[in-house]
């Protein structure tokens, strides 16, 4: 067994969500989230903003800590058990350019609605429900893109 930790965000913009269609040889395709492999040494927020830049070109700011989730999958050698902490996190723009050296098609925001059907994972669903919950009991309190909060 392998264990592998990765960290990404739930990257929000006047209530759109930001995902990423990756195409990789006609083996997979599928909408996901932002996330990447946590580096030596690096802390989960910073890998979480790391990657989020790295793969979708948005430098977003770190709200608050959703959560983790955990999945297996092969690989020829083993199974992959792998932890992903998730982070709300704030854009303060509409642009994302996909990072094609991950084979990253397409970028762009969506409405929850839409983002959530697009999204591939189950695992992804429901981290992007827990962050989008968060997200809006944030707004009601007003405290959503007040600097103050972070």
């Amino acid at each position: 067994m392998i264990e592998a930790t990765s960290c990404g965000g739930v990257v929000i913009f006047r209530g759109k969500i930001l995902v990423l269609y990756k195409s990789y040889k006609n083996k997979y395709e599928g909408w996901v989230l932002p996330k990447g492999t946590v580096e030596a040494g690096e802390e989960y927020k910073d890998t979480a903003s790391r990657e989020v830049l790295e793969e979708t070109g948005v430098k977003a700011s770190i709200v608050k800590y959703i959560g983790k989730s955990q999945y297996t999958f092969n690989v020829p050698e083993d199974t992959v058990e792998k932890d992903v902490h998730w982070y709300l996190m704030m854009s303060d723009s509409y642009y994302s350019k996909p990072q094609r050296e991950e084979y990253f098609v397409d970028s762009g925001y969506y409405k929850f609605h839409e983002a959530f059907h697009l999204l591939k994972f189950s695992n992804e669903k429901i981290i992007l429900e827990k962050a989008y919950n968060e997200y809006l009991e944030l707004k009601k309190k007003n405290l959503w893109g007040s600097r103050k909060y972070y």
